[in-house]
This record gives structure tokens, C-alpha cells and sequence, in this order.
């Protein structure tokens, strides 16, 4: 009867250890947390509303964005003539930023923004105008119902850097750890990944272009485009230059200016980085007016200048070609302009407008990268059609934008094989990226998870088990207790059933 009574309790006492374990370890309703960033460029403003739950922060992949929003209008950098519309021009996209957060976590949101190249030329052109474009943007974002963290110009290394965190995070790099929420980007990440245990991040605006990765091998040289970073435990020495003047709008701006000068008494202009038919009227004082183009005014006997494509792109190549100084070199080796680039190592993400001009020739894919030299072909067979046509084929698309393609897509090679020097070999490492999951390439996040301190230095402690390993490991121990106290039962204290067979 004791063992009866024991063997009773102890059961109850299971049933009891298992209940507790359930309940008490069982995962909390999901408390989420949001930020918001915006990435004020130099051509537009957008607004990136990210979320994660609140339990799994400082975790790699938790982060992911839930909305976008694109201001409408220019860059504010482009109010410096009317600086007291610079911050009204987001109210929009905050409004829509607050439909997608719950009102009651409103206070508790940051919210950030980072100008870019466009806002460093304005700068360096008239402070006191970028000053008050900044004032302007900083009441609006004071006055939406978030909490507001700052807005401010970001150097370009920290753009550049920001982009590299972006996306390994995204991959899972830091870790190496792949989370649940992967879907049609599985094979996305497994062809970024390879030997080397980081992706390298190219990324391309309209007023600048940064190139970022770890080199293979430490080097002393050029110390100020090296940056530290200790992340989950390792170290990470990464290489990163920002190139103002090299984002696609800027390098046009650069291209014309130096096309100009050299048919300085023509005030007409055959260009080959336009298609065939195409016209285009600009005024000579905005070619010139900013830092990029500034240094090369001259007078000139004219005040437009009229530009008639001729869509050749071995020559557009060319012209092109002319922009990066490759003569002088202080360094072991370098980029172009006489800045150091170590030798390129491992995988390449390339995001912003690499990836939107590359797109919209057809030339991304998440299976396997184009070959250069297809990549080269197609650039000169979209380049070599007439305007009217190109015009008739995408008219949905801005005249404005769709008039750049043919340079954007010559220029990117250009700053890739002339620029950078990828050859033939290594361009099968670049893949081209518009989203990893949910969330934009770009260097908003990795902003974020910087100034949120959501990336700890050192690896985060986990529990030995999941929840559902836990549980099963005790409802299999329970089991077993209650298995052997029944068979010590049965032992000691025989039924009588049992008793007559042994008989």
C-alpha cells in the first residue's frame, strides 16, 4: 500500500513538473518594437519603418522592414532655395508611418535621419544653406508623435560601413546562423555565401558611390579607410571608401562638364551616352554650380547647352573611362584617383542604383550572376536604339530617367571593370540586390541597428535548449520515472494475477 501511495504522488508530481514547464516556458505573446529611418539622398527622401520582437533583440535576423515610403519631390537637398519646405515635404510619409504603428507605442518609436552625398555637396557649397535645410527637417520630425533621435549629415565611410552591416546581417553573416523567415531569398543567401565568411557591399546614389568588404590580408597602408568593428564576438577589420562626385547623377554632371570644355567655342554637343534622337537643353551656370563640376568653369560664349544623342556606346565607354585617373598610384595598388583598394576578396552585394539600373535591363538574377560579357552586349544593343522607340517601349517610366539608362548601365560597368577592376573572373561574385526578405538593401538598417544598439559587441547568451526540446526532454524523463517507479511496484509488491502464473 506505501509504495502504492508513493508510486500515486510521484505520478501527480509529473503530471505537476510537466504542467509547470509548459506554462512557465511557454513563449510570450510577441511584443514588437518599430524604427524608423529616413535616408534623405541627394535625389529623394525615403522613410523605412522597421520592426523586431522585443524579446529576441540583439539577435541576428529578427530585424526586418514593414513599410517604405518614397517623399514625394527632391532630395532635401534641392530646398536650399526654399529651405522652409524641406521639412513639410515628409510630413506625408510620416502620416503613412503612423497608420502602420500602433498609436500607443508612437512615443517609444526612434526615429532617424541620415542625409547624404547630396547634403555633403550642399555643405561644402553653402553651410549656412545645408544649416537651415537640416533646422527645417528637424522641427517637422519634432513635431510628428515619435521619438525623435536626430537628423544629421553621415560621413561616407559611415554610409559605406552602415550598407556592410546591412546586409550581413540580413544573410545572417555575423553568426552565421540561418533564422525561419527565409523563403524564395534561401538560395539568394547561399550563392552570396561562399568560402569568405562576409559579403563585400557596393552601393551606388546619384552623388556618390562606396565600396566596402574585409581584405584577404591586413595591411598598414591607408589606415584612414579601415574601420574596427567587433560584432557578436569577432573582429572584423573592414575596408571602405566613399567616392563623392561618383554617384550616377554626378558622374553625368562631371562627363558633360568635361565634354563641354573640350568644344568650348560649340555650343552644341554629339553625345554618345544618349540615344539616337534624344535632345536635351541645360543651362551652363547648372552644370557648374556645385563642388563636383565647380573647379572646371570656364567662360563661356554661350548660356545653354544644347545635347543631341548619338547612342554609341563604345564611345559613351570611353568618355567615361576619362573620369577615373588611373596614373597615379602611392599605394601598393588602388582604385582610381590615387586611392588605395586592397585586392577585392569574397562576395559582392550590389544594391541601390546598381541594382535599379541593372534591373531594369533584365540583367538580375538570383540564380546565378550574367556573365560580363552579356552584361556588356545588352548595354550597347538598349544604347544603340533609337529615342522614339525606347520612348514608345517604356512610357510609363520618366522621360528624365529612362534618358539615363544607357549612361548609368555604361557607367556602372565603367566603375566596376575601370574603376574597381573586376575582371571577367570575379564579377560572378557580385549579385546585384534590390531586397534580402522583406527588407531593402541599403545602409537605413544597419543605421538603425547602430545607433539602437541592437548588434552587441560580444555573442549573446542562449539557452542550451529550444523551448520545444526542453519540453520534450522532460515529458520523456517524466515518462520514464513513472516507468521504472511502476516496475519497482510490480517487483516488490507482486499482484495476485502475477503471483498464480508463477505458481
Amino acid at each position: 500500500k506505501i509504495l502504492l501511495i508513493l508510486g500515486f504522488l510521484s505520478t501527480l508530481a509529473v503530471i505537476a513538473l510537466i504542467a509547470v514547464a509548459v506554462t512557465q516556458n511557454k513563449p510570450l505573446p510577441k511584443n514588437i518594437k518599430y524604427g524608423i529611418v529616413l535616408d534623405a539622398g541627394s535625389s529623394h527622401t525615403n522613410l523605412y519603418v522597421y520592426e523586431w520582437p522585443a524579446e529576441k533583440e540583439n539577435n541576428t535576423g529578427v530585424v526586418q522592414q514593414v513599410e517604405v515610403c518614397k517623399v514625394e519631390g527632391p532630395g532635401i537637398s534641392g530646398y536650399s532655395h526654399a529651405v522652409e519646405k524641406a521639412g513639410p515635404s515628409l510630413a506625408q510619409c510620416l502620416r503613412q508611418a503612423e497608420d502602420v504603428i500602433p498609436s500607443k507605442q508612437h512615443q517609444e518609436t526612434p526615429v532617424y535621419l541620415g542625409a547624404t552625398a547630396g547634403m555633403r555637396l550642399l555643405s561644402m557649397e553653402n553651410k549656412s544653406a545645408a544649416d537651415k535645410v537640416l533646422s527645417s527637417v528637424e522641427k517637422t520630425l519634432r513635431s510628428a508623435p515619435f521619438n525623435f533621435q536626430g537628423a544629421r549629415i553621415i560621413s561616407g565611410q559611415e554610409e559605406g560601413a552602415y550598407g556592410w552591416i546591412t546586409i550581413n546581417y540580413l544573410l545572417g553573416n555575423f553568426k552565421q546562423v540561418l533564422y525561419q523567415q527565409q523563403s524564395g531569398w534561401t538560395k539568394l543567401l547561399h550563392s552570396l555565401k561562399s568560402i569568405s565568411e562576409t559579403s563585400g557591399a557596393l552601393d551606388l546614389g546619384g552623388a556618390s558611390t562606396q565600396i566596402t568588404f574585409v581584405p584577404n590580408e591586413l595591411s598598414s597602408e591607408s589606415p584612414e579607410n579601415l574601420l574596427y568593428f567587433r560584432l557578436y564576438g569577432k573582429d572584423y577589420l573592414v575596408y571602405t571608401h566613399s567616392f563623392l562626385c561618383y554617384g550616377k547623377d554626378q558622374a553625368l554632371q562631371q562627363k558633360l562638364a568635361r565634354d563641354l570644355q573640350a568644344s568650348i567655342s560649340n555650343s552644341s554637343l554629339l553625345d554618345p551616352c544618349f540615344h539616337q534622337g534624344y535632345e536635351r537643353t541645360i543651362n551652363i551656370s547648372d552644370l557648374f554650380k556645385n563642388p563636383c563640376t565647380s573647379a572646371k568653369k570656364k567662360q563661356f560664349p554661350f548660356s545653354q547647352l544644347y545635347i543631341q544623342g548619338d547612342g554609341d556606346y563604345q564611345k559613351c565607354r570611353r568618355n567615361i573611362q576619362k573620369l577615373f585617373n588611373k596614373t597615379n598610384c602611392p599605394y601598393s595598388s588602388c582604385s582610381f584617383n590615387g586611392i588605395y583598394l586592397p585586392p577585392l576578396q569574397g562576395d559582392f552585394g550590389a544594391f541601390s542604383a546598381f541594382y535599379f539600373v541593372m534591373n531594369f535591363l533584365n540583367l538580375t538574377s538570383e540564380q546565378s550572376p550574367v556573365a560580363l560579357d552579356k552584361v556588356a552586349s545588352t548595354i550597347e544593343s538598349f544604347c544603340a536604339r533609337p529615342w522614339h522607340e525606347v520612348k514608345t517601349a517604356y512610357h510609363q517610366i520618366k522621360e528624365k530617367y529612362l534618358s539615363e539608362y544607357c549612361f548609368s548601365g555604361a557607367y556602372i560597368l565603367s566603375l566596376l571593370e575601370n574603376g574597381y577592376e573586376f575582371t571577367e573572373k570575379n564579377w560572378q561574385r557580385i549579385q546585384f540586390l534590390g531586397k534580402i526578405g522583406s527588407s531593402d538593401a541599403g545602409w537605413t538598417l544597419g543605421y538603425m541597428l547602430n545607433l539602437t544598439n541592437m548588434i552587441p559587441a560580444e555573442e549573446p547568451a542562449v539557452p542550451p535548449l529550444s523551448h520545444g526540446s526542453y519540453v520534450g526532454l522532460m515529458v520523456l524523463c517524466s515518462l520514464v520515472l513513472v516507468s521504472m517507479l511502476l516496475f519497482a511496484w510490480l517487483l516488490f509488491h507482486k499482484p495476485k494475477c502475477l503471483q498464480k502464473g508463477i505458481v
